[in-house]
């Protein structure tokens, strides 16, 4: 079928500019869709290098100035994969004219931000969605199924972790391009609204809301020095992050983050505990969903490793025969999928804006009981 172009200017050629462009790339190729990502034009600061990344990966054009883009009457669609002390005001101003605009996570530094950034796409009715891409592993998604069907019961436990080991060295400097997520003034906080931010958002997409958290942090060296000013200056982000929650269910709840533990490079985990059954996944073994039903005949009870890649599971109809796996590559391209699919229904494709700044407020109401101490009310979205 004719497909209808919709013109893509992206903001960033990082690790998730890559990620966004291969999912604009291939999008078409797996699923049959009305709208067609276009690779109109791609932004960032240094000209040289976004020219060479343009070039490889096919874009029509490039900018250095963001806000020239955004007024560019050619692009449909902003998608900001930049660093977060950008996310708000380019945001804002893609809305403000009228453009689709996707985010990457977190959606803003701070709740002030993120909420400035809801309430401009929401007022200009302009679509838009956060990359929370891990919502799109096919063993993930199937999770949701099998929890909206009841095979849980009543949810007593959900733990969560995320791991990893990159910042331990004492030399290693913050700031500038390659470590801005060690520059508190650049991302807000450091694996509470970085790695967090992830388990924080399925937590919520699979169990609900959660009402209360208390929260521990720490950031293990103090100071560090900064690569743009030369000086040792101090670390305002955290380099752990651990809190026990209640979700407004009834259920319990353990998520811990860090960036200390040595020997793991991305080891993101949840466990569900239900009065049925529960449910296991691993980042590691991202394309495997381990379940457990007490239901079944006792002499045979026990684990399974249900291995998702046969059509009946969730988006692999459009990828290859049964027993062929994919990768975390395809979460992205899932979610581009499910967005055009949305643009074509004329329905909103979650995570929104909204969405995402539900995953704000907890790790809002994490930071503040680390300082305070205490229990702290998550806020609710009006």
């Amino acid at each position: 079928m004719a497909r209808k172009n919709l013109n893509i200017g992206l903001v960033g050629y990082g690790f998730m500019g890559r990620t966004h462009s291969n999912a604009f790339r291939q999008v078409n190729r797996f699923f049959d869709l009305e709208y067609q990502p276009v690779l109109k034009a791609v932004c960032a600061r240094d000209g040289e290098k976004v020219k060479a990344f343009a070039a490889q990966w096919g874009f029509d054009s490039v900018e250095t100035d963001w806000r020239t883009l955004v007024t560019r009457p050619d692009i449909d669609l902003i998608d900001i994969a930049s660093p977060n002390d950008t996310h708000a005001e380019i945001a804002i101003a893609a809305a403000g004219v009228g453009k689709m605009v996707l985010c990457e996570k977190p959606l803003g530094r701070n709740v002030a931000e993120a909420e400035r950034m809801v309430e401009t796409v929401e007022k200009a009715g302009t679509a838009n969605m956060a990359w929370y891409n891990y919502r799109r592993v096919p063993a993930v998604t199937l999770a949701k199924q099998l929890i909206d069907e009841g095979r849980l019961g009543r949810i007593f436990h959900y733990r969560a972790k995320f791991l990893q080991d990159w910042t331990i060295s004492k030399d290693l400097p913050q700031g500038g391009a390659a470590l801005w997520r060690l520059d508190v003034n650049v991302a807000g906080s450091g694996v509470t609204g970085d790695l967090l931010a992830h388990c924080i958002d399925t937590a919520l997409w699979l169990n609900g809301p959660i009402d209360q958290v208390t929260a521990m942090t720490e950031t293990f060296i103090k100071e560090r020095k900064h690569n743009l000013t030369g000086k040792v200056e101090k670390v305002g982000i955290d380099d752990a992050s651990a809190f026990l929650a209640r979700f407004s269910n009834g259920s319990l709840a353990t998520f811990e983050a860090t960036r200390y533990a040595r020997g793991h490079k991305a080891l993101y985990t949840f466990e569900i505990n239900g009065e049925h059954a529960s449910i296991l996944w691993d980042l590691h073994d991202l394309h495997r969903l381990q379940f457990f039903d007490h239901r079944d005949e006792g002499r045979l009870r026990g684990w399974r490793s249900l291995h998702i890649t046969d059509g009946d599971h969730p988006y692999m109809k459009h990828w290859w025969v049964p027993g062929l796996q994919i990768g975390y590559e395809h979460t992205f391209i899932h979610q581009m999928a499910d967005f055009l699919q949305g643009l074509s229904e004329g329905k909103p494709v979650a995570p929104s804006f909204r969405e995402a700044l539900a995953t704000d407020y907890v790790t809002d109401a994490v930071l503040r009981s680390a300082a305070s101490g205490r229990w702290e009310h998550v806020k609710k979205l009006v």
